[in-house]
Order: C-alpha cells, then sequence, then structure tokens
C-alpha cells in the first residue's frame, strides 16, 4: 500500500457511515443507477436513495458521485 495513502487514510480517522451506506456506497461507486444498485443490495430504489442521502449529509456532499469519491479519498469504502 501506498504510505501517503495509508497516512491519509488514518489521519480520516473512523468512518462516519453506517456499514449499509458504506456497501450501497461501495455499489454506487461504478456510476450503477439506483435501480441496479437496488437489486444488487437487496432493497428497494426507495431505500437505496435513503442511504444515499443520509451517507451525503454526513460527509457534506451534494450528491452522489462527491460522496463516493469523499468516502474512497478517506478510506471508508
Amino acid at each position: 500500500m501506498d504510505p501517503e495513502l495509508a497516512a491519509d487514510a488514518l489521519a480520516a480517522g473512523d468512518s462516519p457511515l453506517t456499514g449499509r451506506e458504506a456497501e450501497v456506497l461501495e455499489l454506487a461507486a461504478d456510476g450503477a443507477p439506483v435501480a441496479e444498485i437496488a437489486e444488487r443490495a437487496s432493497s428497494s430504489q426507495g431505500t437505496v436513495h435513503n442511504y444515499l442521502s443520509a451517507a451525503a449529509a454526513r460527509l457534506g456532499a451534494e450528491n452522489r458521485h462527491a460522496v463516493v469519491r469523499l468516502a474512497r479519498e478517506r478510506g471508508w469504502v
């Protein structure tokens, strides 16, 4: 592992995301539509929207793409 990446991940601290939010973000990371994420997560589309919105609010992100990027940068997904 890149030492700088490892140091950044440690500096980010513990993840504020729930396990399910992190799981949904991981599924969203490849840009899949909500319907596909819901199917892969065995959830409804509304539930996926709720997880994405909650994760975005926790990280202060404006959309799901930004929340995935922030979570990845901090080593949480």
